[in-house]
């Protein structure tokens, strides 16, 4: 078998050690245009985790590898003259000349073949070679050359970023936040051997223009750098190695592979420098490649194995990466927080740690984090304890005159089980079970303002007397045996009325017993949905009465909060998106205009809505959908609301039209929460796969949401924040009725939450730079 690999940086190489491994008498070659001794940047940097990968798969090069490195436990976050480090975290750091000799030299002694400053522009010298691996990098000619085959999707990031060196000696890895004259910097440093550390120099492009970067040479860049960071650094130089300022291009690949060439590294994808992964990725994509080959039975199944088996987790991988450079480029969203906040942002930003997590490596921090937040409450009129306080999730809230007793949310969730829009002994066990259980707020599924504007048959309502007696004795019971408050969600379906019930098929028509339907613009859902009819200025003034009177009906109910539903599609979000809306009159056109009809409905339920409780409005942060609305949008929107009076914004996403493409994961739709929160600067309730009271607290403790809204978690357990707080020790109201099984919950989570932590602590492997530790202590006299 003959394998040609162009690109010899640590994909190319760590690839052909790993297939010459498998196939010793293979005819393997690598190509690379630079020298050997050739190396840009400084440092690499792996996890423990990653580490024992390397173990696994190449134990000579592991062993090579871990004697070179810098260990350290610890990240410390400097900013506004504080410093917070958090220990447990298992990092090591080394040269990335040092990582490629290594690399080079184990590949000559498994008899590969090394070419160096051989410029390759065309792969037909190789049409003899099996198997043909493009890692020539983020600038690779080969996949430029078959763009319309790969078709490579480059996201060039904002923020500018320039590598440099220094002597500096660092025992963490350390994140410094700057404040200067033209706006923020950041640092992201490492040592990576005795006596050199790695910095990477980040800042936004307003701040990189007033600073004067602009056609700057490396020496005077450094030179400017040295001004900014010249406390920290003392006498220690920084050094230059094609240190330019450049923006960070994220890049995927539809396909990764072309007949019997296929992409590795950074050819076919890039991580953010903030988490650490780009040298990761890519040697972990050799390890997949060998794997795939050695499975499969050809080599055109096996790079099919490895495209498959490998996408997802190179997908979460840049998701990750994603989102904390996203965190980074809008780091003055959260320049005024109190640094322990602050840094406990950074540390959660990426989603990978979270406040359980750091509870067992960091106590201490965690206990700071929680005395911060509690300082916050008591600012805002509480009498809680700042001194031994309860975990984030069980500190109070208040939106006007209505008082939580915590965060935690039963998020709308609609039953399709009402019958002509009457709530029924369903409802009152679903609602009533659920506030018996804990939850600080509960929200009704989106109630139908009139019989036409129903989603499904199944739909609630609240446009008669019978649908308000049945509402009322579902929050009279509420009230009479829970501290739970009750929010009344009320809507408009517009073009996605008269479908079936969810199980049925959600959002597919009725077939028999529909009714019309209307919206912003007429445009079905789907192609064989009812077209609807465009709203004309009557049709709205009736819609707006009948959200007003729905709204009165509320508060005959005793509903302690009214919510507006401005999302998923429905009638008042299809005027806001432009995918929806294609008017030309008022209504249509700017985003002013598409936000005109819902806050004229806005307005005249607040009138009609009692001014001591308060209201919220459901939005969609994005349509995820190319031409639909962003995040951006999203804070005008929610400025727009703010101004109109709105409490709290229930920040949702999606559903707006049929070809959206949303980006899943754990808490996906956070990030669209914190930025609302911290640009429009109103209160926001976040939800979206959040799926434990662990994710509740780290995004209530980061800043990212006031409330946390949970759905799925609530339908399996109508006592999730219960349990919760017997898990976290915090006081719950409970029935009579149910005090036995309270108590003895409380009692049994107390020993089981100590044995849990005690095994997580004995099972956790000791971080490198703890065995390290341990091995350099002088050994005790017999």
């Amino acid at each position: 078998m003959k394998i040609a690999i162009i690109g010899g940086g640590p994909a190319g190489l760590y690839a052909a050690i790993l297939l010459k491994k498998q196939r010793p008498r293979a005819d393997i070659a690598v190509y690379e245009r630079n020298r050997a001794d050739d190396t840009f940047g400084f440092g690499v940097v792996f996890s423990d985790a990653t580490l024992d990968n390397f173990e696994k798969h190449d134990l000579p090069s592991y062993q090579r590898i871990t004697q070179e490195f810098a260990y350290w436990d610890d990240i410390a976050v400097h900013f506004r003259g504080t410093v917070h480090r958090v220990g447990g975290n298992g990092f090591c750091g080394c040269s990335r000349r040092t990582l490629l000799r290594i690399l080079q030299e184990r590949a000559r002694e498994l008899g590969v073949t090394l070419q160096f400053e051989v410029d390759l522009e065309d792969e037909t010298q190789f049409a003899d070679a099996d198997l043909l691996i493009l890692s020539d990098g983020i600038n690779s000619r080969f996949r430029q050359k078959y763009v319309d085959h790969f078709q490579p999707e480059v996201d060039l990031r904002a923020n500018k970023f320039a590598w440099m060196g220094s002597t500096k000696p660092l025992d963490a890895f350390t994140f410094i936040f700057q404040e200067t004259e033209w706006g923020p910097f950041i640092a992201h440093a490492y040592q990576y051997e005795a006596g050199h550390s790695t910095w990477i120099f980040e800042t936004d492009p307003v701040t990189f223009e007033k600073a004067g970067l602009t056609g700057l040479d490396e020496r005077q860049s450094a030179d400017r750098m040295k001004e900014i960071f010249g406390w920290f650094l003392g006498d220690h130089p920084l050094l230059i190695n094609r240190s330019m300022w450049r923006n960070f291009p994220m890049i995927r690949n539809k396909r990764w592979v072309k007949d019997n060439m296929v992409l590795l590294g950074d050819a076919k994808s890039t991580a953010h420098f903030s988490i650490g992964s780009g040298t990761k990725l890519a040697m972990e994509d050799a390890i997949a490649l060998a794997e795939a080959m050695q499975r499969a039975p050809s080599i055109p199944a096996a790079l099919d194995l490895y495209e498959h088996g490998r996408r997802e987790e190179v997908e979460k991988t840049q998701h990750a990466a994603d989102v904390s450079l996203v965190w980074f480029e809008h780091v003055d969203r959260f320049w005024d927080f109190d640094p322990v906040q602050f840094a406990f942002g950074v540390m959660t930003r990426s989603k990978a740690i979270t406040y359980d997590n750091l509870t067992l490596r960091a106590p201490d921090f965690v206990a700071e984090v929680d005395k911060a937040f509690a300082r916050q409450v008591r600012s805002n009129g509480f009498d809680v304890d700042v001194d031994k306080p309860v975990a984030p999730m069980f500190q109070p809230l208040k939106l006007r005159e209505m008082t939580l007793a915590n965060r935690a949310v039963l998020s709308p969730m609609c039953m399709y089980s009402a019958e002509e829009g009457v709530p029924g002994d369903f409802h009152l066990v679903h609602y009533g079970s659920r506030a018996i259980g804990g939850a600080g707020l509960l929200f009704t599924e989106m109630t139908c303002v009139s019989r036409d504007a129903r989603i499904t048959p199944g739909c609630a309502g609240l446009w008669n007397d019978a649908q308000e007696a049945a509402w009322k004795r579902i929050v009279d019971f509420v009230h009479a045996n829970s501290q739970a408050k009750f929010a009344l969600q009320l809507g408009h379906a517009g073009r996605k009325g008269a479908t079936k019930l969810m199980w049925d098929g959600m959002d597919r028509p009725l077939e028999q017993g529909g009714w019309d339907v209307v919206s912003a613009s007429p445009l079905p859902y789907f192609p064989d949905s009812r077209v609807p009819r465009e709203l004309d200025r009557a049709s709205m003034d009736t819609i707006k009465a009948d959200f007003v009177a729905a709204a009165e009906r509320g508060h005959r109910c005793g509903f302690d909060m009214l919510e507006l539903h401005c999302a998923h599609g429905y009638l008042l979000a299809s005027f806001i998106s432009p995918l929806t809306n294609r008017r030309t009159d008022e209504y249509g056109g700017s985003l002013e205009n598409r936000l005109r009809f819902p806050l004229e409905v806005f307005a005249a339920m607040r009138a009609a809505w009692p001014a001591h409780k308060p209201m919220s409005v459901r939005i969609s942060a994005t349509d995820w959908a190319e031409g639909g609305i962003t995040g951006d949008d999203a804070v005008l929107i929610a400025r727009a609301f703010g101004e109109a009076g709105v409490d709290l914004v229930d920040v949702s996403t999606g559903q707006t039209v049929r070809e959206a493409r949303p980006i899943y994961g754990r808490m996906f739709q956070t990030p669209f929460s914190d930025q609302v929160r911290n640009e429009a600067h109103v209160a926001t309730m976040c939800v979206g796969n959040i799926t434990t009271a662990d994710q509740v607290n780290t995004i209530l403790a980061a800043g990212r949401a006031d409330l946390v809204a949970l759905g799925r978690p609530h339908l399996v357990d109508p006592a999730f924040t219960m349990r919760a707080a017997a898990w976290y020790g915090a006081e719950m109201v409970c029935p009579p009725q149910y005090l036995p099984g309270k108590e003895q919950i409380f009692r049994n989570s107390m020993r089981e939450r100590q044995d849990f932590e005690e095994l997580k602590i004995k099972a956790k492997p000791k971080t490198r730079a703890e065995l390290k530790a341990e091995a350099s202590k002088p050994l005790a006299a017999e």
